[in-house]
């Protein structure tokens, strides 16, 4: 009885043993097969060694600050040494406390999940890691996910064999998606934070990591308190595995998210218009600069890095100046349109308002849409005129209302628009880039794509073509009075004959008081003297691109032109007469710092240092005694003039420019190393101020010039010049006019006693 007892007691040891060894073959066959690929296909040696990721393109600022990115996913990968301890210490203990005991999979945690279910998932960073680069979604058939599973720990198995520990965490947190533009550790820290990954501190490192779990569920933009009661869980989980000690949790668990949410998408930030107008130059240059291989780059998932001219600090002072001053100078135009029965428009009749409306209409989103679906003339003219709810810039923040997409229209006409650009004259690198009050609002670029009547800024061409040429002083005097120049001189249908402003005549005057009042009989005369072709020679030599026929009339300004031409040929005066070509990039390199290509600018002489200098000095009349004296003078300003006083005391070479009908504003300013030009104006030509006060370039673009620069001087790592221009050496042409008069006095002087002498001796 004994005996065939303990016969039963081994044939269930045996089937015990066999079971489990059997399962033990089993599983591990499955192992075998998963490995060899015989439930899909795994990873390759190679793409173990290059895992495919969508990697930002970064557009990095002259001062080393990232200041945009193109990109599918905004995803900008860091290595482990720019990651702070507190983060790595967060991540292992909540997601992974035997992260450096196991090799890929902690089967402690996995028998853990199995027998007591609820207790913790099993998957491992580098399991998750694994799902993430080279599974899909998780599937609901109970028999794939296990397949699934047996996937993911064959590749983190091999990850591991591949990659270190500290490698792995990187990629880990490189890849995951924290939502809200956030893919990656780097993109997270920024727009949660606005900071650098490194520079995060224990709470905020905790609040990242515990987003990890499932970031839709714990989005901080949301579910603020969840967020907050998961952070608190990981600093815990960070006191139970000894990295912080219970005084710190205690302390840390009461500090708030203290969320900085700062948007990376391309409306958002800095330099937008900036951004777009490099988004359109990097398309060209991928088709011209392929990879080794002969496939293209793209500009969304190679992770380029494209180091560009623009700097931060400028360029968000340049912004801010735009802001405060047309926020401003918006209130007065609004105002005045409460009394115009046409507002915004002026000087046009009913149907050409009609006609801009209705050309508005078709350049929209909304109507380019709709003509996409076939829609019928009808049916969108009835869309349009129907009301619906949107929301729109005003310039306290966008506000939510209902109106009819068509009214949408008119009430985004009322908005005065304006554009600034800044460029360091020596290297000709563009500095700051505002092509509007609001990239998301207002797409147009005011830099680079629209073309302008250029006024009077366009005279100190024609000033500095008369010292360039014929050697004229600033002191010399021409006559304040009509001038006309016939017909027949160069082919015209009419004569011209020019008026001053207000039509105010006679006298002399020097070319220096003529080019700081602006007197339009004086320029016409200096034209005349060196023809028209010559001053279109000159300033197309100095950067002006844009062709334009040479006839008198170019003396005013008849002309359209961009910001970024006028601020370009105005740099070469700053320059010394040698014209450097605009630059906005200077760097492309790959993912892994391979220069692709690097950018120099072009030069040339244009005019002598000795004329450069001179035509400077004439403009500094402009901001001592002319229209641009407002940036030195404390007198009591108008309201409208945002920013006043402004209290410069330094040389600034300078021009306003007002057009006909006051429509466009123009300031442009310079010192020895930043030249800056800036525009202010409606969106169409009939849309501007009633009167001349406010709607001169002293009025709407010289505040703006003023605010910018004055944040500038303050910041004073930036280094802006406050000295004088370099004055030549071997200076011939005089520009004392003090001196001239005294010259001209005692040469008076002596012609009478010469004359005296004369008609003793007869």
């Amino acid at each position: 009885m004994t005996k065939k007892k303990t016969m039963n007691f081994t044939k269930y040891i045996k089937w015990f043993w066999g079971i489990v060894l059997g399962g033990l073959f089993a599983i591990c066959f499955v192992f075998l097969l998963a490995s060899w690929g015989a439930f899909g296909a795994l990873p390759t040696f190679e793409e173990l060694e290059n895992p495919e990721n969508n990697l930002a393109t970064e557009i990095i600022s002259s001062d080393g600050k990232t200041i945009g990115k193109y990109a599918h996913e905004n995803r900008t990968p860091v290595r482990f040494k720019d990651l702070p301890d507190n983060l790595i210490k967060a991540l292992v203990a909540t997601e992974d406390e035997r992260y450096y005991e196991h090799s890929g999979i902690d089967f402690r945690g996995t028998a853990r999940a199995v027998l007591k279910p609820g207790s913790g998932g099993a998957s491992t960073i580098t399991q998750q890691l694994a799902k993430m680069l080279f599974t899909k979604r998780a599937s609901k058939n109970i028999f794939l996910r296990v397949i699934q599973k047996m996937k993911e720990w064959v590749v983190a198995v091999k990850l591991e064999r591949q990659y270190t520990k500290n490698e792995i965490l990187a990629m880990y947190l490189n890849k995951y998606d924290f939502l809200n533009q956030a893919v990656g550790i780097r993109s997270a820290a920024r727009i949660y934070f606005g900071k650098e990954p490194k520079e995060l501190e224990q709470h905020e490192s905790a609040m990242l990591v515990g987003m990890l779990k499932n970031s839709s569920l714990f989005n901080p933009l949301r579910r603020e308190k969840r967020v907050f009661n998961r952070r608190n869980v990981v600093l815990k989980q960070m006191y139970r595995n000894d990295y912080i000690s219970e005084k710190q949790k205690d302390s840390l668990q009461k500090l708030d998210l203290d969320l900085k949410y700062t948007p990376e998408s391309h409306s958002d930030g800095l330099a937008t218009y900036f951004r777009e107008y490099l988004r359109s130059f990097l398309k060209g240059w991928v088709k011209n600069n392929p990879k080794p291989s002969g496939e293209s780059y793209d500009i969304y998932r190679d992770g380029l890095k494209i180091y560009v001219t623009i700097d931060s600090r400028m360029q968000k002072y340049a912004e801010e100046a735009v802001t405060e001053h047309m926020a401003n100078l918006q209130k007065y135009f609004f105002d005045e349109q409460k009394k115009n029965r046409t507002a915004p428009f002026y000087d046009i009749e009913k149907s050409d308002i009609r006609k801009i409306l209705n050309r508005a209409k078709k350049n929209s989103d909304r109507y380019k849409r709709m003509k996409a679906a076939g829609k019928s003339d009808k049916e969108i003219e009835k869309a349009f005129q129907t009301k619906t709810d949107m929301r729109v810039f005003t310039w306290k923040g966008d506000r939510d209302t209902v109106m009819s997409p068509y009214d949408s229209i008119r009430y985004y006409k009322h908005f005065l628009r304006s554009g600034l650009v800044s460029i360091e004259p020596q290297t000709g690198h563009i500095k700051a880039w505002v092509g509007g009050i609001n990239n998301k609002h207002f797409k147009y670029d005011a830099v680079k794509q629209q073309k302008r009547q250029v006024g009077s800024t366009f005279k100190p061409f024609v000033y500095a073509t008369a010292i360039n040429q014929l050697k004229r002083s600033p002191c010399d005097r021409l006559p304040n009075t009509p001038y006309t120049i016939p017909k027949e001189k160069y082919g015209m249908e009419d004569d011209w004959t020019p008026k001053n402003a207000g039509e105010k005549y006679g006298g002399e005057l020097t070319l220096k008081q003529a080019l700081a009042g602006s007197i339009n009989v004086i320029t016409a005369r200096l034209i005349d003297e060196v023809s028209p072709v010559n001053v279109a020679r000159l300033a197309k030599s100095a950067g002006v691109e844009t062709e334009f026929q040479a006839n008198p009339s170019i003396a005013l300004g008849a002309i359209d032109l961009t910001l970024l031409e006028m601020a370009s040929a105005y740099s070469t005066f700053a320059n010394k007469g040698m014209r450097v070509s605009p630059m906005f990039i200077t760097q492309i390199e790959d993912k892994n710092g391979t220069v692709l290509d690097t950018f120099v600018p072009e030069t040339k002489e244009v005019l002598s240092e000795e004329s450069a200098y001179v035509i400077l000095n004439l403009m500094e009349g402009v901001t001592q005694a002319g229209s641009g004296v407002r940036l030195r003078t404390t007198y009591n300003r108008p309201k409208y003039i945002t920013g006043y006083p402004y209290k410069f005391n330094n040389a600034i070479a300078g021009k306003t420019g007002t057009t006909q009908n006051h429509t466009d504003g123009w300031f442009m300013g310079m010192v020895p190393n930043l030249m800056t030009g800036v525009w202010t104006g409606g969106e169409d030509r009939s849309i501007h101020f009633a009167g001349i006060d406010k709607g001169q370039g002293a009025a709407m673009s010289l505040p703006t010039w003023g605010i910018f620069m004055r944040k500038c001087y303050e910041d004073k790592s930036l280094n802006i010049s406050k000295e004088p221009f370099d004055k030549p050496s071997d200076l011939s042409i005089n520009i004392d006019c003090a001196k001239h008069e005294e010259d001209k006095k005692d040469e008076k002087k002596g012609e009478g006693e010469d004359k005296e002498k004369d008609e003793d001796e007869f």
